[in-house]
C-alpha cells in the first residue's frame, strides 16, 4: 500500500551508496576501521567520552543492562531481582532486557501532554528495591533531566536512558542519552540517521565502556586495550589474546558497511536535525490549539522523530474515526511505540508491578496514534492535519 505521507523516507543520497561499493571494493565485511570512525563522531557529536556500535537499537539495549551485571562498582552493580522504573508506554525491547537478566519492572504512567515519565509518579513509585530508572525519551522529546537526576541523587539510583527514537533531542545544551550513566541509540530506517541496521551505546565512564566491548563480541578480550578495566594486562601472544574468554558476552557486532554508512550520516545529523524541528514548529503553530487532539508538548529542544495525535479526553472522538481521517488524507499510521506496555499479554512472563492507575497510557493505547515527521520541508503534510475533517 502506497500512502502520500509515509512515516518514513530515506536519508541517503550518493555519498551512502559510494561509501557501500568502497566497503564492498576493500574485501573487508565484518566490524573494523570504518565502524571505530563512526564510534567516535558519534561520541563526538554527542559530547560524549565514547560509544559503542551494536547491529540495533535493541541490542543496544541489552548491552547497557548487562554492562551492569560486570561493573566493579558495587554501588552500580545491578543483580537479579533488583527493581528498575519504567515508562508505561515505550517499545517492547526496552523492557526486555530487564526481564532477560531477572530484573523487576515496576511500570509507572507517562504524563499526557510530553509523553514521557510522570515524574511526580516516579517519585512516589520509589521503594526499597528500587535500583534505577529507565528513562524513555518518546517521539524525539527529552525527559525533565534537572528533575529526574535531583530525584536520583535523593534516592542513590542509577540513571539509564532509552533514546532510541530521540537523537539529536537537547536539554540545555546538552544531549538526550548523555544525562544518564549510559543513553542508547538505534540507526534504523526510520530514525533520524539509518545505517540499514544498527545502534549504539554512550557513555562517559571507561570501564563501562569496556564491559561493552567485551560483551559485544563473545566475551572475549580481543578488542580491549592491553590495559584496561577488567581484566589482567593483556599478553603480547596473540594467539592467546584473541580467544581469551572473561564475561558472558554475545556476538552483537555491526557490519562494517554499516559503520561507513554511519560516518556518512553523521555528517549531515545537525542538518538533519535542524529540517526536523522546523517542521515540528510548523504543526505547533496548527495544531496546538486544536479543539479535539493534543500534540506532544515539548520539553527542551525535541529531535521530533514523529507527530503524535492524542485525541483530548472527554471528547466525542474515536481513534477509529481518525484514523479513518488520517487515511483519506494519505497519512501512514502506527500507535503511540507500543502503547501501554504493562497491559500486552507478553507481560505476565515478567517479574513486573504496576504503580498506581495508568491512566495516561491507557488513554494513549486507546486514543493516539502518530504519523510520520521527515528531514524535509513538509508543509503540505502539516496543512492536511491541520484540514482533517472529523
Amino acid at each position: 500500500m502506497s500512502f502520500v505521507f509515509p512515516l518514513a523516507n530515506s536519508t541517503w543520497d550518493e555519498a551512502e551508496y559510494q561509501a557501500l561499493q568502497d566497503v564492498i571494493a576493500s574485501g573487508h565485511f565484518t566490524m573494523g576501521p570504518k565502524v571505530q570512525a563512526f564510534e567516535r563522531a558519534f561520541a563526538d557529536y554527542l559530547g560524549a567520552n565514547y560509544s559503542v556500535m551494536v547491529n540495533s537499537g535493541s541490542s543496544a539495549n541489552l548491552l547497557m543492562i548487562a554492562a551492569l551485571f560486570y561493573t566493579s562498582d558495587e554501588k552500580r552493580r545491578l543483580k537479579r531481582g533488583d527493581e528498575v522504573i519504567v515508562p508505561a508506554v515505550s517499545w517492547s525491547t526496552t523492557y526486555y532486557p530487564l526481564h532477560q537478566y531477572g530484573l523487576k519492572m515496576k511500570f509507572v504512567d507517562i504524563d499526557l501532554e510530553t509523553l514521557n515519565l510522570d515524574l511526580d509518579a516516579v517519585e512516589a513509585a520509589i521503594g526499597p528495591s528500587t535500583r534505577a530508572i529507565l528513562a524513555v525519551n518518546l517521539l524525539g522529546n527529552p525527559n525533565d533531566f534537572a528533575r529526574l537526576q535531583k530525584i536520583c541523587d535523593a534516592h542513590g539510583l542509577i540513571l539509564l536512558e532509552d533514546n532510541c527514537e530521540s537523537l539529536g533531542a537537547e536539554v540545555d545544551g546538552k544531549q538526550a542519552g548523555t544525562f544518564g550513566l549510559m543513553g542508547t541509540y538505534s540507526c534504523f530506517f526510520s530514525h533520524h540517521i539509518s545505517t540499514m541496521e544498527g545502534g549504539m551505546v554512550s557513555t562517559d565512564d571507561e570501564e563501562l565502556y569496556h564491559i561493552l566491548l567485551s560483551l559485544r563480541a563473545h566475551g572475549w578480550t580481543r578488542n580491549l586495550p592491553r590495559v584496561n578495566h577488567i581484566c589482567s594486562d593483556k599478553s603480547d601472544d596473540y594467539f592467546e589474546e584473541a580467544f581469551r574468554f572473561i564475561l558472558p558476552g554475545y556476538n552483537l557486532r555491526p557490519l562494517e558497511m554499516s559503520g561507513a554508512l554511519g560516518i556518512c550520516q553523521v555528517e549531515k545529523l545537525p542538518g538533519l536535525i535542524a529540517a526536523r524541528r522546523e517542521n515540528g514548529a510548523l504543526l505547533q503553530a496548527a495544531l496546538s490549539q486544536h479543539p479535539d487532539l493534543m500534540i506532544q508538548r515539548e520539553i527542551g529542544k525535541s529531535s521530533w522523530f514523529g507527530f503524535s495525535l492524542v485525541v483530548r479526553p472527554g471528547r466525542n472522538l474515536t481513534r477509529s474515526r481518525l484514523l479513518g481521517a488520517l487515511h483519506a488524507k494519505g497519512f501512514e499510521c502506527r500507535p503511540i511505540v507500543a502503547g501501554n506496555f504493562a497491559a500486552k499479554e507478553v507481560v505476565k512472563y515478567m517479574d513486573h508491578e504496576v504503580h498506581g492507575r495508568l491512566a495516561a497510557a491507557d488513554h494513549v493505547d486507546a486514543h493516539g496514534v502518530f504519523v510520520g515527521n521527515h528531514h524535509y520541508p513538509i508543509p503540505d503534510a502539516i496543512e492536511a492535519l491541520a484540514s482533517l475533517e472529523i
